[in-house]
């Protein structure tokens, strides 16, 4: 298997036709969407994953497909993504993650965020990376915080828009050193 990124326990890599199926499953879990405006369909998890390829065929670069390394079962993603909705802090690269709930608790997000941000410097030239998490959504704000990233301020994402479970999103930025 071909990695972009690698991490002691994960391998980070584009997206390939056999991750539609559990991937599609994830994104219909109610618990692991519980911070996105709504589960997806097994057809928006195909389209979104259409997208994520043809980032990383532009950019080198996505919200990469990941896998743990001594099984090879994948887990979902973590990566890096430009981000163009219309707010004070975009146009950006953000960095994000979502994985299934069997993996939860184990460091995964955090390791391979780790990694991706020291891949943004080195590997792409990216200088500056921003996240954004619900404000409801204390476990990514806790990853961002742990790979030493530091809240910027808040920003009303369009997909949460009147959506009464989220006040905002929180913005974190990590700069990296020269």
């Amino acid at each position: 298997m071909e990695y972009t990124i690698k991490t002691e326990r994960l391998g980070l890599r584009n997206w390939k036709g056999s991750d539609e199926e559990p991937f599609s499953e994830m994104c219909a879990d109610p618990e692991v969407m519980k911070h996105f405006p709504k589960a997806l369909t097994k057809k928006e998890t195909i389209s979104f994953i259409r997208r994520l390829q043809a980032h990383f065929d532009l950019y080198g670069y996505c919200y990469f497909a990941v896998d743990v390394l001594k099984t090879g079962e994948f887990i979902g993603f973590i990566g890096l993504a430009n981000q163009t909705w219309e707010s004070v802090f975009t146009p950006c690269v953000d960095i994000g993650w979502r994985l299934k709930r069997s993996a939860w608790g184990k460091g995964y997000a955090t390791e391979g965020a780790k990694a991706c941000l020291k891949a943004a410097k080195d590997k792409f030239g990216i200088d500056e990376i921003l996240a954004f998490a619900t404000d409801t959504n204390i476990g990514s704000q806790k990853v961002m915080q742990r790979i030493g990233m530091k809240v910027i301020g808040t920003v009303q994402h369009p997909h949460i828009q009147g959506d009464p479970r989220f006040k905002h999103c929180v913005v974190y930025k990590s700069i990296m050193q020269a």
